[in-house]
């Protein structure tokens, strides 16, 4: 059993306002040999070349060994690796017996999946000092000197392979696959089939075919090679990874993403894929995936400033501009000569209404870029957006200067206005104060007349008509004279 896991990825392009490119597939890495438990017994078919001398191997040794075996492959299919746990369980079996190199050599796999290189060489090594014919702890060892660009290291390693084992098919594939690197496809086309003619299982001559047929567009053979290369390892990620490739290629981005998840769901730390997602997230302006994708590249490699660029622009998607100030400041301590650093500070800047500064930084990226700037670069379209800003501040301000101007003498004559009203109200108010004193006592003088101010006159009202006379009341009747007494005259009302 054998798994493969990729040690190198690809550079992640330049954000500019959200949008993320991605260079070329050719440096996503080689795979290593993973895993494996080759017997260990002392047997004529126990695989050992002619002379070598196997050591007896400790039944406990080898009992403890076939266990981390099996509880790997359990781990593997839940999709849950316990490191710690796998590592327990090699190092008790290499203390059970250290002639087991093959525990060793597990120990190396384990530290490289974690991204410990240093201490995976040092492993490799040693199960080598254990077992020289362990030929899978020097391909991996070839291996990690091919990721970290020294392919004449590895071409070294591969060769002395082959001049010990002429028939090793691994070695082959991984010398392909540096002929494909190189642009050499034939020779990768002919290394790949050499290995298939010696190991029908060989999965890198596979994958090396693979990739061959998708660089010279022939889709259907590279579909082809993929399934078969599946059905030795189908969880392999470079496999759904090719594919994803070739489904962008065809414009097809629906599935391409489909197939670069089942990349990262095979291997969660397999970089080309998370590259690939971020660069679909960032066109659908899916700021919070394109986040998610950065922090896995991250944690890989936390000084990968083209990663926190992109990180940042993430941010500012997402309206979280101080965040995104923040993860500049970490690419200038990385690297200040970026010029796209300035380029989105610059926008970030603007949006937070400092057009002056943000022309300056625009300037920057210009003079850092060069003549790489085309005149249609939306750089100079950020400029014209920061100069017209500062045209509106100036109008802006004169008109609020104007506007000041009036309202402060509509003040002023509203305050006259009220100064005038007041003093009436107080000449008012001392006449009635006079009035309602009258003439001053003790001079006999009568007081000045005052001008009285003439009311203007009421309507006269008409007079009640006169009531009707009442009727004169009738006179007494006068009495009647009494008679005359005998002797006397009688009067004559005279």
């Amino acid at each position: 059993m054998k798994t493969r896991i990729l040690a190198a990825a690809v550079s992640v392009g330049l954000a500019f306002t959200g949008c993320v490119t991605t260079g070329s597939s050719s440096n996503e890495g080689v795979g290593k040999s993973g895993l494996a438990g080759p017997k260990v017994q002392q047997t004529s078919g126990n695989g050992a070349v002619q002379g070598e001398v196997v050591p007896q191997i400790s039944t406990k040794a080898k009992l403890i060994f076939d266990e981390a075996l099996k509880t790997y492959e359990q781990q593997k299919k839940s999709g849950k690796i316990d490191y710690p746990g796998l590592e327990k369980r090699f190092r008790a079996a290499s203390d059970a017996d250290p002639n087991l190199a093959e525990a060793t050599y597990n120990l190396g796999v384990l530290a490289d999946r974690q991204g410990k290189v240093k201490d995976a060489v040092a492993l490799y090594k040693e199960a080598l000092s254990k077992k020289p014919t362990l030929r899978q702890a020097a391909e991996n060892l070839g291996v990690i000197a091919q990721n970290n660009g020294d392919e004449a290291g590895a071409t070294r390693i591969y060769t002395d392979i082959l001049n010990n084992y002429p028939d090793d098919a691994g070695s082959r594939a991984r010398l392909a696959e540096i002929a494909r690197r190189k642009g050499e496809l034939d020779r990768a086309i002919e290394l790949s089939r050499e290995a298939l003619f010696r190991d029908p299982k060989t999965l890198q001559a596979y994958k090396t075919m693979m990739q061959v047929y998708y660089e010279q567009k022939q889709f259907s053979l590279a579909r082809l090679i993929a399934l078969r290369a599946s059905k030795l390892d189908d969880s392999d990620p470079e496999i759904f990874y090719t594919l994803g490739l070739m489904n962008m290629a065809e414009k097809d981005p629906v599935k391409a993403r489909a197939q670069f998840k089942k990349a990262v769901e095979a291997r969660a730390d397999f970089l080309p894929a998370h590259y690939q997602l971020c660069t679909i997230a960032f066109e659908k302006e899916d700021y919070h995936s394109a986040e998610e994708h950065l922090r896995h590249i991250l944690q890989s490699n936390g000084k990968n400033v083209d990663a926190l660029l992109n990180l940042g622009v993430a941010y500012k998607g997402m309206g979280q501009l101080d965040k995104a100030m923040a993860t500049y400041d970490e690419v200038q301590k990385l690297n200040a000569e970026m010029p796209e650093l300035y380029l989105n500070r610059g926008i970030i800047i603007g949006i937070k209404g400092d057009p002056e500064k943000a022309i300056q930084l625009f300037k920057t990226y210009l003079a850092r870029k060069g003549e790489s700037v085309a005149g249609d670069h939306p750089v100079h379209t950020l400029i014209a957006e920061q100069e017209a800003a500062i045209a509106r501040r100036e109008e802006d301000k004169r008109i609020a200067a104007e506007a000041a101007k009036m309202e402060e003498e509509m003040k002023k004559q509203e305050a006259a206005a009220a100064e005038e009203e007041k003093k009436l109200k107080e000449a008012e108010f001392q006449k009635q104060k006079e009035d309602a004193k009258g003439p001053p006592k003790g001079d006999g003088k009568a007081p000045p007349a005052v001008e009285k101010k003439e009311e203007p006159k009421a309507e006269a009202k008409k007079p009640p008509a006169p009531a009707p006379a009442a009727a004169p009341a009738p006179k007494p009747a006068a009495p009647a004279p009494a008679p005359a007494k005998k002797g006397e005259e009688p009067e004559d009302g005279l």
